[in-house]
């Protein structure tokens, strides 16, 4: 039975999900703690984003649900309050210290659940960033396909200050920004600003003050909705097959031949290729 956009959405008391037509934005809300992530935290946004997931217009390879309700096809990311997410929460550091070896692997896997989720994410995603991003809100920052930062924005892996390594969080920051950035800046722990932060790539827009979040948000929105969904869930499996790739150059070149094929004989490339021929929007466009 197939996923309607029109159930329940998930029970949330930490974060929220609010659908508009085929956007959905997730709001951090523990403004108090400047939005540490704890267990709690944690767990509610792996939910929300696999609930988003399966209602994506890539995954079900439609527009629309059976009732015609649009399917996602962009996740915004944002929170609230003075700071985007200062790491992770205070009284979860404490507890690490100690617990056991097993009970640090299984609070592990659940941080790295949080970032594949979004960094796999069939969507378009966007993160406005506010303030910090310590740590785990760095890695949250590394996940999304689009980051928008204002003047405030300081963004560290400041694991190193603790003693310890961004490992969960480090395949994700270092596709974002690569390989020497990700050594030098996992080294400092420092804190990077917006200017740098958008000359190395963790930010690729900047903003005024964060009440230009919104304008700049919706620009992209517009731009993403002239893309086919699943091109833009491929292309996103397109970089993994690309960063994975261990064969040969020849092997990657057929390998491309035929991901190509496919993509022109699928039901989304007819549409686009008739509708440049005939001088027409695509159905997924926004008319």
């Amino acid at each position: 039975m197939q996923n309607r956009m029109t159930d329940h959405l998930p029970n949330t008391e930490l974060c929220r999900l609010n659908v508009e037509a085929s956007v959905a934005t997730v709001t951090l809300s523990r403004s108090e703690v400047f939005n540490a992530l704890n267990a709690q935290l944690i767990t509610e946004l792996v939910e929300i984003l696999n609930w988003t997931s399966s209602r994506s217009a890539a995954i079900n390879k439609s527009l629309m649900d059976e009732d015609g309700n649009p399917f996602l096809r962009v996740i915004v990311l944002k929170s609230e309050g003075k700071h985007f997410c200062a790491g992770a929460d205070v009284n979860m550091m404490r507890d690490a210290g100690a617990a056991s070896p097993e009970e640090n692997r299984r609070d592990s896997k659940r941080l790295d659940s949080l970032f594949n989720t979004l960094w796999s994410h069939p969507c378009f995603t966007i993160c406005c960033v506010q303030g910090v991003a310590l740590g785990g809100g760095a890695g949250l920052v590394s996940c999304a396909d689009h980051v928008i930062g204002e003047p405030r924005t300081r963004i560290a892996l400041s694991e190193g200050k603790l003693g310890i390594l961004p490992a969960v969080i480090g395949p994700y920051v270092y596709r974002k920004i690569g390989s020497s950035q990700f050594r030098r800046l996992s080294m400092l722990a420092s804190r990077v600003d917006s200017e740098e932060a958008l000359r190395i790539g963790w930010v690729n827009d900047l903003v005024d003050d964060k009440e230009h979040f919104v304008e700049t948000t919706k620009n992209m929105i517009d731009t993403v909705l002239t893309t086919g969904p699943m091109a833009v869930y491929e292309s996103k499996k397109l970089a993994l097959q690309f960063d994975m790739w261990t064969g040969t150059d020849e092997e990657l070149r057929i390998w491309t031949l035929e991901k190509t094929s496919e993509m022109r004989e699928s039901q989304e490339g007819q549409e686009g290729l008739s509708a440049f021929l005939e001088r027409r929007p695509p159905e997924w466009s926004p008319k």
